[in-house]
């Protein structure tokens, strides 16, 4: 019986954004490369694109030998745990790609293995070329995903002989640039997406201080979303800074000219004391005015503001215990209800607040409640604002996790796709929600200044959605029980991160 090896990845810039995937077929006794796939699915997320060239790899490896035995080597811990059996498969959009890719051989005839992502480059790239070429608009959409068929999918080794070109050394011809192509204008992004409104600022300063120099071209974004745990374990690193100034997302041609104001304004001194992503590397031009705070010029209107309360302490926080939305729901303790009163008073004094909104778990509505009897308003409950479900290690240390379930901590710290031990959620699907749901609240709450009182993934996950940071940049936030944060959005879909970890309020 024939044995092949099969590699696999797939990726999302944006997760949900422009999405692809890669995979490869060799034989396990020679090494040689035998197959390739690789194909643009258009806007879905990490999982899903990882599924899709699981399913894809499988399906060219039946194509070669319908008898073969497989081996699959994936960098994707939730893929190949789902798949062996031990995790739960929770997502409705995994469900049937995982079951389809269950069907392509029969059982016991397909192994897998994780492996580091430095040990799945030739995969990598074949779905980052397919996406890169997706986005230059060289490929169609996968058929899977509602779309015309794409170019470029699965070639096997004679076929790329007879091209006269060597199967191992073969790559997906994806990354070749039409004759005088344009590549076309990319839409806007949900606001907070800072990536590409990021690269649109450096063009624009850039342009500023060299008119004749050419400009930045497009940031490649291959963040994956991703938090920390409520519990606080693994907090360090940012404490309170007030003030940050970031843009974000991705706004038509014609925005250039708030952009540059909009970068310089941050960087400019004494226009907060945070510090902006963004530094002008120019004189300011006469011409720009310059906002006394945030993104924005004058004529955009006001944004929808969230100001982000952290709820205040359970009987579990200073223990640094996991506490998600999979375990015991615990209320505040005197402490936390101390904190949510002096919270209160201070939002009171500032008179900003329009509307209040929390998850629905225990500990945050009762924050919430306390502070909106201060304000006089009435609390909404929103499902999407809760906090990650730490599935079995719920209620426990750090170090209880790593003794229990060290392989499952590893995984979950190395990849945001890693579920907890026991079926929990992964922090790129906690990111998911919480975008989806930021999207509903900046649409519902348009220009207006509302109170979220949530957790610290959610908290968090919206100021790295905002900054455009990487997914490891939630473990380096220190985010206090208590505390407040801000970010403001605007029209045209740049955020502005106003404030983070404040707990002046509390001493």
């Amino acid at each position: 019986m024939r044995e092949f090896i099969v590699e696999a990845d797939g990726g999302s810039r944006g997760n949900p954004g422009p999405a692809g995937y890669g995979a490869v077929v060799s034989d396990a006794a020679t090494g040689e490369t035998l197959a390739e796939a690789a194909e643009y699915l258009g806007t879905t997320t990490n999982n899903v694109a990882e599924y899709s060239g699981l399913l894809a790899g499988l399906r060219a490896a039946r194509e070669l030998d319908p008898q073969a035995a497989v081996h699959v080597r994936m960098d994707s811990k939730l893929v190949v745990e789902q798949m062996s059996g031990r995790w739960k498969i929770k997502h409705p959009a995994m469900k049937p790609l995982a079951a389809e890719a269950a069907r392509v051989f029969p059982p016991g005839r397909v192994t897998y293995e994780w492996i580091p992502r430095e040990r799945n480059k030739h995969a990598d790239r074949l779905a980052n070329e397919a996406m890169d070429a997706g986005q230059r608009g060289e490929l169609g959409v996968s058929p899977a995903h509602g779309g015309p068929p794409a170019r470029a999918k699965s070639r096997v080794g004679e076929e790329l002989r007879a091209r006269g070109r060597s199967a191992s050394a073969s790559r997906a011809a994806l990354d070749t640039p039409r004759a005088g192509a344009v590549p076309p204008e990319r839409p806007s992004s949900p606001p907070g997406d800072a990536t590409a409104g990021a690269a649109r600022v450096r063009a624009a300063l850039d342009s500023a201080s060299a008119p004749a120099s050419s400009s930045a071209s497009a940031m490649r974004s291959g963040a994956m979303e991703s938090g920390a745990m409520e519990s606080g374990a693994m907090e360090s690193g940012v404490r309170g800074a007030g003030g940050i100034g970031v843009g974000a997302g991705d706004a038509p041609a014609g925005k250039t000219a708030a952009d540059l104001r909009a970068a310089q304004a941050v960087a400019t001194p004494g226009s907060g004391s945070g510090t902006g992503a963004a530094a002008a590397r120019g004189p300011e031009p006469a011409s720009a005015a310059t906002p006394s705070s945030g993104w924005a010029p004058a004529d955009m209107g006001p944004p929808a503001t969230f100001v982000l309360l952290r709820h205040g302490e359970t009987p579990l926080t200073p223990q640094k215990r996991f506490s998600g939305s999979g375990g015991s729901d615990p209320s505040l303790s005197d402490a936390g209800r101390e904190q949510a009163e002096r919270t209160a008073a201070a939002l009171a004094r500032r008179g900003t607040v329009q509307a209040v909104v929390a998850s629905p778990l225990a500990r945050t509505r009762e924050t919430a409640g306390i502070v909106a009897a201060r304000l006089g308003l009435e609390v909404s409950v929103e499902e999407g604002l809760r906090e990650t479900d730490f599935g079995a290690w719920e209620g426990l240390t750090f170090a209880e996790v790593r003794e229990r379930h060290p392989d499952d901590l590893n995984a979950w710290l190395s990849s945001p796709d890693a579920e907890p031990t026991g079926g929990g959620e992964s922090f790129a699907d906690t990111a998911t929600r919480v975008a989806a749901t930021r999207d509903k609240l900046t649409a519902a709450y348009a220009g207006r200044t509302v109170l979220l009182v949530t957790h610290v993934t959610p908290i968090k996950t919206l100021i790295r959605l905002a900054l455009g940071a990487p997914p490891e940049a939630l473990f380096r936030m220190e985010l206090s029980a208590a505390s407040l944060s801000a970010v403001a959005y605007y029209a045209d879909g740049n955020a502005s991160v106003r404030l983070f970890n404040e707990t002046s309020h509390l001493r």
